[in-house]
This record gives C-alpha cells, structure tokens and sequence, in this order.
C-alpha cells in the first residue's frame, strides 16, 4: 500500500500558489519605484503608516537614483581658504561666512590641499606659533557620479561630513556634505543660526559691520532696522519677507554669491535651503549720488 503523503504535498503546494497567484492578482506586488510610492500613499490613505514615514520612505527610494552631482555646491560658490592668507583674515573669514568647515586650497582654487574645522582655529590661540598646516586634515574625494546611498555610507566609515566632488577630468565640480545627503531623507535640517522659533526672521551683526539676514524677515523689519526705504522696482507688487522681494527682483531663485541692491544695502545670498534664500549678508553701500547727476546732466 503506498503512502498517500507524496500524494497530498503538491495538493497542499497547489493550493498555497493558488492563492498567492490570487493575492497578487487582486493587489500586485509594485515592481518600478513609481509603483512602491503608489502603495506607500495608499498605505498612508489606509493608515497603516503616518504621513512623515511615507515622505521619508519616498525621499529614501528618490535619494537611491541620485548622485553627489544633483546635490553639490559648484565649485564657483565654494567658501575657500587659503592657507597662505594672513592669519587674522583668514579668521575674518570664517567668522563672515559662518561655516563650520572649509576647503583650503593653495594658490588655485582647484588646488585643494585639506579641510580645516572652524573649531581648530581656537588652537591658535593657545599656541601662536602652531603651523596652519597641522590643523589642516584630509579631504575626502569623491566623483560626480557617487550615488548618495554610497556616499552617506563612506561618510560613516570614514567620520567625514564634508566631500570634495570632481569630474571625469579630476577638477574640483563642488562640494556636498553629510547634512546634504541627510536632508534628502528627513528634509531640512535647522542650524544654529537658524530661526524657527522666530517667525519674524531674524537680524546678526557680525564682526565685520555686516549682518546676516535671514531670507524670511519682513521687508519692514530690515527698514526698521536698517533705517532705509527698502522697496522693488515694481510698486504694484507686494511682498512678505526680503528673501522674496530679492526672488523677484532677480527674476529667479538667488543663487549662492548672488548680489542685489536695495535701499543702500548690499544683499549677498549666503546659504540657500529647500529651495529658498536662508540667509543674506548684508552690508551698507553708498548711494552713487554722483553717478545719477551725471546721467541727469
């Protein structure tokens, strides 16, 4: 009499395809990164996941068809220093532009020999005679073509939060950081200087009579504060904080170095973030009086 198990088996196994074929077929499995993003928005209209996992969910598979090229900041709008500059400025410098660290270049900007923590300066002051070099550490380099998830995972292995992007040719293309990659899973991430808890932006002097302004003061508070009339070249449009009338009066999203002036002031665009100005420099300038009699005569 033969044992009717073997027999049983492939019905059992039948049945179990039977009905994931039939599972599948009422609710396919996604197979492109569209479709996951399809079933993460249905899992959050069915409640399954909350509205902030879906998007973090959503940036992390967007963040895996992205490179340090779609992310950088162009070599052009890199803060640099170099290590030949005169101590004292090169301490000005890093107190104007706020950074924590910074590429150091010799001579060329294309000639990046290290990267230098802002912190490390305070050595300086210890021990006058410490050569700038020893502060200096090693840059981290990597090709435009670096996929971010790659990135993020050297940026662990190796401690570094700042990488130097270059090209197929080996020049300097720019520079990301791991709060760069970071930012494309969790979104924008506040700094210090950053002022979410005021929402009526905010105003610093620095060191050198300039100021930083953050891009979502009103446009009445910086005339308040800066005793001056600031206003666009178009009276019939209105806006809210300086950061959109500079947008608008650029005809496009500052970019980073950019330079506009209004009302006696210099505004300098300083950090963008999430696709808006951040932060602006501020400085005063003369009003070119002499050039307008000119034109007038």
């Amino acid at each position: 009499m033969s044992d009717p198990n073997p027999a049983q088996a492939p019905e059992k196994d039948d049945k179990r395809t039977l009905l994931q074929r039939l599972v599948e077929f009422l609710h396919p499995r996604p197979e492109t990164t569209d479709e996951l993003i399809a079933t993460l928005a249905e899992a959050e209209d069915n409640a399954v996941i909350h509205t902030d996992s879906r998007v973090m969910l959503e940036r992390v598979l967007q963040m895996a068809e992205m490179t340090a090229a779609d992310i950088l900041v162009a070599a052009p709008r890199m803060d640099v220093l170099d290590i030949d500059t005169d101590r004292e400025a090169l301490v000005m410098q890093v107190i104007r532009t706020a950074h924590s660290r910074f590429p150091v270049v010799q001579g060329a900007r294309d000639n990046i020999v290290g990267i230098l923590l802002a912190k490390d300066l305070l050595k300086l002051q210890r021990s006058p005679d410490l050569n700038l070099r020893t502060l200096v550490r090693p840059a981290l380099f990597v090709p435009e073509n670096k996929d971010l998830q790659a990135l993020l995972r050297e940026f662990r292995a190796t401690r570094n939060h700042m990488a130097i992007v270059v090209d197929e040719f080996g020049r300097t293309a720019g520079l990301v950081t791991f709060e760069d990659v970071i930012e494309q899973i969790v979104g924008e991430i506040e700094d210090e200087f950053d002022t979410e808890d005021e929402p009526e932006g905010d105003i610093f002097a620095l060191a050198d009579d300039s100021w930083r302004v953050s891009g979502d003061t009103p446009i009445e508070r910086v005339a308040e504060s800066f005793e001056c009339e600031v206003k666009g070249s178009d009276p019939d449009e209105a806006f809210d904080t300086i950061g959109g009338l500079i947008a608008h009066e650029l005809g496009h999203m500052p970019r980073r170095g950019e330079s506009l002036r209004l009302g006696g002031l210099l505004f300098t665009v300083l950090h963008n973030k999430g696709g808006a100005v951040r932060w602006f420099k501020v400085t005063r300038v003369a009003e070119d009086a002499a050039a307008d009699a000119a034109q007038d005569g």
